[in-house]
């Protein structure tokens, strides 16, 4: 699955799953744009390691919450090219239990899970439609729109909110020959099940799973690629679901 002269921004890609998914497409052939919020020295490591192995990267710092920095970030692949792939990856995980969630935690998560990716989205597919590229668009759900955890409802919520985004997407960008998908990951090697939990916990909780343990994040990134790829050329309102067996939709 080659990406050649593909541009592909990846929203979030510091680290966890953001970072393998740059790291996949670029040596798939794409330049990755590696968007980040904070951590400059995380993302410019995965940019010198992308270009060290003979590919290609650039950073795009910036929050993605804010529409004025999503146009920037965008207007950063325009250099390179134009942007040919979105992969909404940002997110946020603050386990809270029911009677502890206030508006400010509600706004906080929904503002990164969901709103960002719309605006992302928007912007991204506007520039395709100029361009009459025919661009794919990737949003990173979980299973947690699925299983509802008890102490992240408003996470399992903003995640059911973007897959539900994600088909009425590809609905409206359909004549635009844009395809959007989601994948839905489950218990991943990120820091986001950290919280909360110790190793020893993680460990119990991967091997667990049917499939016998905890899914890595280039694992989430390869089937990225499939999506993002011809081969999917007639994928798109979907979602994937990457979960070592925990849950069969």
């Amino acid at each position: 699955m080659k990406l050649n002269n593909k541009v592909a921004l990846v929203t979030g890609a510091q680290t966890g799953i953001g970072k393998a998914t740059a790291e996949v497409l670029a040596e798939a052939g794409a330049t990755a744009v590696v968007n980040f919020l904070d951590d400059e020295t995380a993302a410019n490591e995965i940019v010198k390691n992308i270009i060290h192995g003979g590919g290609k990267a650039v950073t795009a710092q910036g929050d993605v919450t804010k529409k004025e920095q999503v146009d920037s970030i965008i207007n950063t692949t325009e250099e390179l090219g134009g942007i040919d792939i979105l992969v909404n990856n940002a997110g946020v995980f603050p386990r809270k239990e029911l009677f502890e969630i206030d508006g400010d935690d509600w706004d906080y998560v929904h503002d990164i899970n969901l709103k960002a990716c719309f605006f992302c989205a928007q912007a991204a597919a506007a520039k395709m439609v100029q361009s009459n590229k025919n661009g794919s668009i990737v949003n990173i759900a979980s299973i947690s729109a699925y299983d509802g955890p008890a102490r992240g409802i408003h996470y399992a919520a903003s995640k059911g909110g973007l897959i539900s985004m994600t088909r009425a997407l590809a609905m409206s960008l359909s004549n635009n020959s844009i395809r959007v998908n989601a994948i839905a990951p489950g218990l991943t090697d990120t820091a986001q099940p950290r919280d909360g939990h110790s190793e020893a916990e993680i460990k119990e909780m991967g091997n667990s799973l049917p499939l016998g343990r905890i899914i890595q994040p280039f694992e989430v990134a390869q089937s990225v690629l499939f999506l993002v790829s011809n081969k999917a050329s007639q994928i798109t309102g979907q979602v994937l679901h990457i979960n070592g067996g925990t849950l069969i939709i």
